[in-house]
Formats: structure tokens, C-alpha cells, sequence
């Protein structure tokens, strides 16, 4: 619960009625100014609606200013937390906080936890495939070098998607392969990133993308152009407790092997 009353305390703090009174200008309370924090606290629970019925009576509208003094000046333990007084005092802390009570405090701090945590987990989800096309640029950048172990921290060794990118590439390598990069000739663009699929172990995620690639053949100069925007879906697993991808559905894979192929 320690962390619930520092929680507590820091939303006190940032309440408008409180940052804007005289109490949003000092960095250290003293006395005086729990006065003023207990009047403060007092005039909107007495217009709050939580205590319009019986609670109004149960718990009171008033909280001195010893006790906020003592509830922000002391380092609380889980212990505490069963005091019926402390109890009430948390409670109507809460109802000026904009909550019913405590418990809808820590309900609606649990949920906001969690929320931050799949937030978190989607950043990094997004950020991966962003790193991985990022790396897929570079890796096209050391051509005829076949470099796959570029992709490692992306990418699983065993992956049928790692198997089929190193079989096209290396093709290309083959071939003496080089991507033109002088005055932005080839570049690329990632955009509308998205979860299609949220799995404790398994995500899918879809993206739009734009590769504008240019390759010349070593000795004979020969220009090979890549053009093409697609949808592309990302199969993202989780093995051994770290997250990599495993598979990628490109529609235009493998195009300019094909390509060179007919020719």
C-alpha cells in the first residue's frame, strides 16, 4: 500500500484547487499550510456528491490538519491500512481527489497500471518492426557483403522469415548487387503500424510500406529498380521470454529475383 499513499499524496499536490491556492507556491509545507489544506479539502467535500447521504455522517466532511500533516509527513506501512480513523481519512482524501472512496481509488490506479503496461508493450511491439526496416535498409546498404547476422536482434535464427529474406538476398549478393544511395536515390517509409493480433505469446501486426530501392550490378553497370508500396503483417512470437519475429507476410517478396529471372 506504500504506494498507494504516495500515490495519493503526489494527486493531492497536483489538484487544481491545491496548485492554484497559495500552497502551489511552496515547496515545503509547514503547519500553516495544512491549515489551509484542510480548509481546502473541506469547502469540496462539502458540495461533494458522494457524501450528500449517510456517508456524510459515517465519515464526516472535515479532516484536520494534524492528520494531513501526519498523512504526508509519515512513512506508512501495509499495517496501517486496517485503522478504521486512517481508513475514513483516505476515504474522504478520495472523494476530494474526484473518486467514491478508496477502493475506486486504487481500482482506477490498478486499471491505469495496467493500461501504461500495454501501452508500453505496443510501443515496443511498434518500435520493433520501425527497428527491423531500419535494419533491412542497412543490410541492403553493405550489399554484395551478405550480412545476415545484422537481423539477430530482430529476428529468430531458426525463423522461416529470416530463411526467406537470406535466400532472396543472397541471390542478389550473387549477382554483385549494389544499392545506390547517393542523393537519397533509394529510400524507404514505414507508416500505419498497428496490432492485429494481442496474444500472451503471439502478436500480429500490420504496417504500411513504402520501398524506393535502386541496385546496380557491379561490372556491367546494369540499374534494377524496386517500386512498391504494400501492406506487409508481422508474426511476432515470444520464445525463451524475448520477443522477436518469426514470420512476415510480404505480397512482394521475392519481386526483382522473379524480375531478373524472366529476363
Amino acid at each position: 500500500m506504500k504506494t498507494i499513499y504516495n500515490s495519493i499524496r503526489e494527486e493531492v499536490v497536483k489538484h487544481s484547487k491545491v496548485r492554484n491556492s497559495v500552497l502551489g507556491n511552496v515547496n515545503e509545507w509547514k503547519r500553516s499550510h495544512y491549515i489551509i489544506l484542510s480548509e481546502i479539502i473541506k469547502e469540496e467535500l462539502s458540495e461533494a456528491e458522494e457524501l450528500k447521504g449517510g456517508k456524510k455522517f459515517e465519515i464526516g466532511t472535515t479532516i484536520s490538519h494534524v492528520t494531513l500533516q501526519r498523512f504526508f509527513e509519515n512513512d506508512y506501512q501495509d499495517k496501517t491500512h486496517s485503522d478504521l480513523r486512517f481508513l475514513k481519512t483516505l476515504d474522504k482524501i478520495c472523494i476530494f481527489l474526484g473518486y467514491k472512496d478508496l477502493n475506486d481509488y486504487i481500482l482506477s490506479a490498478r486499471q491505469k497500471k495496467q493500461n501504461h503496461k500495454e501501452t508500453d508493450s505496443h510501443s515496443f511491439l511498434t518500435q520493433m518492426v520501425y527497428d527491423y526496416c531500419a535494419t533491412a535498409f542497412e543490410f541492403c546498404k553493405q550489399f554484395p557483403t551478405h550480412n545476415t547476422e545484422i537481423f539477430k536482434d530482430f529476428v529468430f535464427d531458426d525463423s522461416p522469415f529470416l530463411e526467406r529474406v537470406s535466400q532472396f538476398s543472397k541471390e542478389l549478393c550473387d549477382k554483385d548487387f549494389h544499392l545506390v544511395t547517393k542523393n537519397n536515390r533509394s529510400n524507404y517509409e514505414v507508416f500505419d503500424i498497428h496490432i492485429v493480433t494481442d496474444e500472451p505469446d503471439k502478436k500480429i501486426l500490420e504496417s504500411q510500406e513504402f520501398w524506393n530501392l535502386l541496385f546496380k550490378v557491379g561490372e556491367t553497370g546494369e540499374e534494377h529498380f524496386v517500386n512498391q508500396l504494400s501492406t506487409q503483417i508481422y508474426f511476432i512470437k515470444k520464445i525463451d521470454d524475448t520477443w522477436k519475429i518469426w514470420d512476415n507476410y510480404n505480397p512482394d517478396a521475392g519481386t526483382l529475383n522473379r524480375k531478373i529471372e524472366t529476363q
